[in-house]
């Protein structure tokens, strides 16, 4: 049987690719949900721009 805990996983995507017409460059990653309850904003490397871009949490 599966924990039932605090700790879910989310999916981050890159919000400057659809802008510039790249795809989407998306990453998986855990986040507590108890301690960060707002949406989690972190800086990643697009590999399709080719440079760091913030990639936020989608629902």
């Amino acid at each position: 049987m599966a924990k039932k805990g605090n700790r879910v996983q989310v999916i981050l995507e890159c919000t400057e690719a659809r802008k510039e017409g790249a795809p989407p460059s998306r990453y998986v990653t855990i986040k507590n949900r108890k301690n960060t309850t707002a949406r989690l904003e972190l800086k990643k490397y697009n590999k399709f721009l080719r440079r760091h871009t913030i990639h936020r949490e989608v629902k």
